[in-house]
């Protein structure tokens, strides 16, 4: 059973389980939420050093004119340029990851009496490049990237007047970006170290999550193949108060409501069963039984069979019409005149064959329903009281607070106590049934018209003598409406 279940299945492509999917996302919003904030932040620190550098190399030239102009000691005059400049390259303020040197006709000609972190006294292709790229008429700031190495470097042109050669001398200031940027790298490989971490961490928090969030969904689609392929009896249980408990308890309402619907179908065909049972077998009696050669008895068998025949399509009818009532939209409702209403159906109540019908007390008022199935199942009633009842019938109406009521009394011998609760039952008929036609299904359409406006419907003892059906039906408007009547005197109402 279990595999011709799961080869009755659609076949599905390949897919990702629901956690699989959940987990994927958050992992690939949280990896582009790390990456989006690294990212940004590397550009803006970055660009912030290479401005620090630039913002550096022309601190170093402010302070190396100030040197100049000031001359030796703060007095007098350079005797010459080569001497200004060795005094400025010996100077300088030291810093992180700088060097520099003094060049004169391209050459380099003074180093810095101490160790800086940049070594420059054998960099000769580097003072080719400043040379080549220098501007003859003020400092250059340019950058140096070859063989392997990318500085920032300052060149500022040093000229003493009367000056021996060399008359014009360059001072050189150097930063290695590379070194400058590395202390951030180092920073950033740690930050993306750490981005990994959390990544993996989220993932498998989320996994954890929504295995724990999603059991209680595995469970049900387990317990909704068991009980599709079972029974209907097994519920899903709901534990806590959050949305999955809620589906649960609403799994658990809808298939109380498939047990039930389910259950009435299978009780349905039981009485159809029997119902129709019964006129094929009296019929297929007598046909069997019936004499060809006697036309008395041929016609008597025909008048037979005719009448069951009769009686089964009368059930077919009663089936299809409580059917209908069963769709999704069993009544369609407008304002309706309660008291124009009542007055047709008893004009069409009085057309019927042996129907004595009088109005009795009828309310006033305008209330939502539909015409047209209300119609039918009074006309239902008054059939029913034609039937069991007699030809004296009354019908009328009256509002009660928040209700709208509707009734029929026949003058018969009434309905038995054992028998109100369950006469509006499908195929329960009175206790004349053997005498009386009918399929036992116009009162139970009744109570589905009357439930479907959400209303109901009872019978109860009628003082005098008789049964007083009446209809209920609700009503929203008290204030629009008047009942000018006195309603028929009853017991148990």
């Amino acid at each position: 059973m279990e595999h011709e279940n799961a080869a009755s299945r659609p076949r599905r492509g390949l897919s990702l389980s629901v956690r699989t999917r959940i987990v994927t996302v958050i992992t690939i919003v949280t990896t582009l939420g790390l990456l989006a904030v690294g990212v940004s932040v590397y550009l803006v620190e970055r660009h912030r050093i290479l401005e620090q550098v630039d913002d550096r190399l022309s601190a170093n030239l402010e302070s190396a004119r100030y040197l100049i102009e000031t001359g030796p000691d703060e007095r007098g005059a350079w005797t010459s340029s080569t001497a200004a400049l060795t005094a400025v390259v010996e100077r300088m303020s030291p810093d992180d990851n700088t060097g520099a040197l003094g060049m004169a006709e391209g050459r380099i000609t003074t180093v810095p009496g101490v160790e800086l972190d940049l070594a420059l006294d054998g960099e000769h292709d580097f003072a080719a490049h400043v040379e080549r790229t220098r501007h003859d008429d003020g400092p250059t700031i340019g950058t140096y990237a070859e063989a392997g190495v990318v500085w920032r470097y300052l060149a500022a042109p040093i000229a003493v007047p009367g000056s021996p050669d060399p008359s014009e001398v360059v001072f050189v200031m150097v930063y290695d970006v590379e070194a400058e940027l590395g202390e951030f790298n180092a920073a950033a490989r740690a930050f993306i170290i750490a981005s990994v971490a959390v990544v993996a961490v989220v993932a498998a928090a989320g996994t954890l999550v929504a295995t724990r969030l999603l059991r209680p969904l595995r469970h049900m689609r387990e317990i909704a193949e068991r009980v599709s392929e079972r029974s209907l009896d097994e519920r899903i249980p709901a534990v806590g108060n959050d949305d999955v408990a809620d589906l649960a308890e609403t799994m658990n309402r809808m298939l109380d409501r498939l047990d039930s619907a389910l259950d009435s179908q299978r009780q349905l065909l039981s009485d159809v069963g029997h119902e129709l049972k019964t006129p094929i077998t009296i019929v297929r009696g007598h046909v069997e039984l019936m004499d060809p050669e006697n036309p008395t008895d041929a016609r008597d068998t025909q008048a037979l069979a005719a009448d069951e025949l009769e009686r089964m399509s009368q059930l077919i009818e009663d089936l299809s019409a409580a059917a209908a009532l069963h769709g999704p939209r069993p009544v369609q409702t407008a304002p309706v005149d309660v008291a124009d209403l009542v007055v047709q159906i008893e004009r069409k109540a009085s057309a019927l064959s042996g129907a004595h019908v009088r109005l009795g007390s009828i309310a006033q008022g305008v209330v939502d329903l539909d015409a047209g199935r209300i119609t039918q199942a009074m006309l239902q009633l008054v059939q029913n009281a034609l039937t069991h009842g007699g030809g004296q019938i009354e019908i009328g109406s009256r509002t009660i607070p928040g209700r709208l009521e509707l009734w029929v009394r026949d003058y018969g011998p009434g309905v038995p106590d054992h028998v109100k609760q369950r006469i509006f039952e499908r195929f329960t008929r009175g206790a004349d049934a053997q005498t009386r036609t009918g399929s036992g299904l116009g009162l139970s359409i009744v109570r589905v018209i009357a439930r479907a406006h959400g209303g109901d419907i009872r019978v109860v003892d009628a003082e005098g003598g008789g049964a007083l059906f009446i209809i209920t039906v609700p009503r929203t408007d008290d204030a629009a409406d008047s009942s000018i009547f006195v309603s028929p005197q009853n017991k148990g109402d």
